[in-house]
């Protein structure tokens, strides 16, 4: 009996013990925290105060700017909802985030705990300068736009079921069970003392938002005990100040008040642009400034995702062209950001979400080259350094670069009914796909890095046997030819017979990916082919050099063209062997007519083929991010995005098949790769390869490259050199 008794005390001691080590270490951030109390008793570390925010540091109220990063919750090979990202990646990120100079980061919605057990491991090392987060949380998205009313019981319980959990979450009192796309587990970390603020909501769609507002005109006046909607808020606006409230006193309980926001964007600010062309970018408004804060000591702050380029009025409307750079070019962004800020006096304006992608695709124009895409590392760190002083500029209450990290799952308008089957899209990376590409961390495919574009095919050497293949056969003017892929490329590199001089001939390179093509066009010199070719590969002088397609498999002109009429084709350009290799185009913005527009807009096509020649080894002085190909002396080395040659999955071997007549689209099981290579001399056409010209050569009887399909990916992390112009541009800005 004895032994038990003493069994019992021990146990109970060491239960006791771990109960206080706990408590310690759950209620130790509050303790590192200098903070103070509002009237109500509320712990507060940031406030707003007229149109700033303020942080509480060394016993006096300082303006604070928060500069930082949007972190996303995928990684390659993974959809947000599998949120796979765990402690020791976010302790890196932290770093890494904090060295460039940020000093917030933001997250969209509730992660798992690995996130807030990081967010206070990393702070109670670093308590003299601690990293903020600001706290996202989803609306039902997808039932928002599908039922277009957020009036509806179970969006309106789903949302605020949601904001209860995300605040136990932050404050270590929540236990999620698990469900299918969402985190859940045991919420232990007590991260509030290191939040910046709240932003709930996504990007609202305007038909949603005005459907709301036509069906429930009687939902006016909402009086919470913290936020209330004013008699001139809309029924989605009073929607909007409930859900506050209720974020306000569900944080309450936990003896806090921090600054709250939802999410807006352009598309439904409270502007009018008479320059938009589209109808539904300037239909609605949801309006920060008609919800009223009756007893919150935190405050209430406005929050916009602005891009320069889209919608499309930052380049058509005359009135944003009132600000000159000193060159005289209007800075339609800046002016923006001055007519939103005007808009709210006395708020802290926050702009939560801005940026443009290092990517080969462009989606949208922008003025001052501010495009969506279309630009390499160093384009992209230098307009988002600009953005980022543009915002500070304007007097703005703080400023969250859209990205951190790429990510492989993103879609674009203009790529997404090319990548087939859609479900698949996260297991490659689409180099003309731009989403996938803001992020100031890149997420490299596999042997991007391991493999450099350099003209010096001696990193190939390290390649395992199975993973490189020599391609056998002869193939006149080449000594030997080499190919293999990863998640974003096919790489291809070979050995001529005689130093490349694109000054004094063309390198082509037919791809042969299903059956159906160009057998014969002006670039094979008289020569005809036993198969034909859907895309070319040309290499010569700098603007010369790009991927061309059959004009009768190019899928963009099939999509625009002969599905939506809005590229002028003609019926010979889509007959089998056509003979024509089109420019490889994407499409940046729609033909808008009536009723959906207020006036005509043309279509408009930029080229996305062109190759540029440069090295991707990132320790030499002339590192190009985009480089895709290079030639030194005997030796060619290139990589070519899988979509140019017009997979619309490579990790299922599917392609873009031939279609019919009404231009729509479908994916085929392809076989693999043949490459058809010859020389064109320039100065009388000699044609080395493709036979004597005397019968058609025979393609069908070259070796295919083939591959296994996969569904687990590998890649390279590596900071881009965007990374490092950020780190200059918010060293000088004083965020507090």
């Amino acid at each position: 009996m004895r032994g038990t008794t003493t069994a019992g005390k021990w146990l109970l001691r060491i239960i006791l013990a771990l109960a206080v080590i706990f408590l310690v270490w759950h209620y130790l951030p509050l303790h590192q925290m200098e903070t103070v109390r509002s009237a109500g008793g509320a712990q507060i570390k940031f406030r707003t105060n007229n149109d700033r925010i303020e942080v509480y540091t060394n016993k006096t109220w300082t303006p604070f700017f928060a500069k930082g990063v949007n972190i996303g919750a995928a990684l390659p090979g993974t959809d947000p909802g599998e949120l796979p990202i765990t402690k020791e990646h976010y302790l890196q990120w932290f770093k890494m985030i904090q060295d460039m100079g940020a000093n917030t980061i933001r997250v969209y919605t509730i992660l798992q705990p690995a996130f807030y057990e990081a967010v206070v491991e990393y702070n109670q090392r670093h308590a003299g300068q601690p990293l903020y987060f600001i706290q996202g949380v989803w609306a039902p998205e997808e039932e928002l736009i599908e039922q277009k009313d957020a009036y509806i019981d179970e969006i309106y319980q789903h949302f605020q079921r949601d904001i209860s959990l995300a605040v136990g979450a932050v404050y270590g009192d929540a236990d999620i069970p698990a469900e299918f796309g969402r985190a859940s587990g045991s919420y232990r970390a007590n991260a509030g003392p290191y939040l910046l603020g709240w932003q709930i909501g996504t990007e609202w769609d305007p038909t949603m938002v005005k459907n709301t507002n036509e069906k429930h005109k009687d939902k006016a006046g909402f009086t919470g005990a913290h936020f209330s909607a004013k008699p001139e808020a809309s029924p989605f606006e009073n929607w909007l100040a409930e859900m506050l409230d209720h974020l306000s006193s569900q944080e309450a309980q936990f003896g806090w008040s921090h600054p709250i926001s939802f999410t807006n964007w352009v598309t439904t600010d409270p502007l009018s642009h008479p320059g938009e062309v589209l109808i539904a970018e300037d239909m609605v408004s949801v309006d920060a400034t008609h919800i009223r804060v009756d007893d919150w000591a935190a405050g209430y702050f406005a929050a916009f995702h602005a891009y320069p380029y889209y919608p499309d009025f930052f380049h058509l409307d005359d009135t944003l062209k009132d600000l000159p750079e000193p060159d005289g070019t209007p800075n339609t962004y800046k002016s923006y950001l001055r007519k939103l800020k005007a808009y709210h006096p006395g708020m802290p304006v926050m702009i939560t979400e801005f940026g443009v992608p290092s990517s080969l695709g462009v989606a949208h124009l922008g003025t001052m080259g501010r495009n969506q895409g279309g630009h390499d590392e160093q384009e992209q760190g230098r307009i988002d350094a600009s953005l980022l002083h543009d915002i500070y500029s304007e007097g703005m209450a703080g400023a969250i670069v859209f990205s951190w990290q790429d990510e492989w799952f993103k879609r674009t308008w203009n790529t997404m009914n090319f990548e087939m089957p859609p479900e698949r899209r996260k297991l490659w990376h689409n180099v003309l796909t731009n989403e996938q590409h803001f992020g100031l961390l890149a997420m490299l495919s596999s042997k991007d890095g391991p493999i450099r574009i350099d003209g010096d095919s001696s990193d190939w050497d390290a390649l395992k046997p199975g993973d490189k293949r020599k391609l056998e056969g002869s193939y006149p003017g080449w000594k030997e030819l080499w190919m293999t892929h990863d998640e974003a490329y096919v790489y291809i590199t070979g050995k001529l017979e005689k130093p490349f001089d694109p000054q004094q001939e063309m390198l082509y390179i037919g791809a042969d990916t299903i059956p159906g093509g160009n057998k014969h066009a002006e670039e094979l010199g008289g020569r005809t082919l036993d198969e034909g070719l859907e895309t070319l590969i040309v290499l010569g002088k700098d603007e010369e050099s790009e991927v061309r397609i059959a004009s009768n498999y190019d899928f963009h002109r099939r999509l625009y063209g002969l599905g939506y009429g809005m590229i002028d084709v003609k019926p010979e350009e889509f007959r089998d062997d056509s003979g024509l290799f089109q420019p490889w185009k994407l499409a940046v913005s729609l033909e808008l007519i009536t009723p959906d527009s207020k006036k005509h807009n043309p279509f408009e096509e930029v080229d996305a083929g062109k190759l540029k020649r440069g090295t991707t080894d990132t320790a030499s002085q002339d590192f190009q991010s985009l480089a895709m190909w290079q030639a030194k002396g005997d030796t060619v080395e290139m990589r070519i995005p899988w979509m140019l040659l017009g997979f619309s999955d490579p990790s299922s071997l599917q392609v873009i098949g031939y279609g019919g007549e009404d231009g729509k689209l479908a994916s085929v099981t392809t076989q693999g790769i043949r490459l058809v290579p010859w020389i064109v001399s320039r100065s009388g056409g000699q044609v080395t390869g493709l036979g004597d010209g005397k019968s058609p050569y025979p393609v069908s009887a070259l070796p295919v490259y083939q591959w296994k399909p996969w569904d687990k990916v590998q890649y390279v992390e590596r900071v881009k050199q965007s990374y490092d112009l950020m780190k200059q541009a918010f060293g000088s800005i004083n965020g507090g």
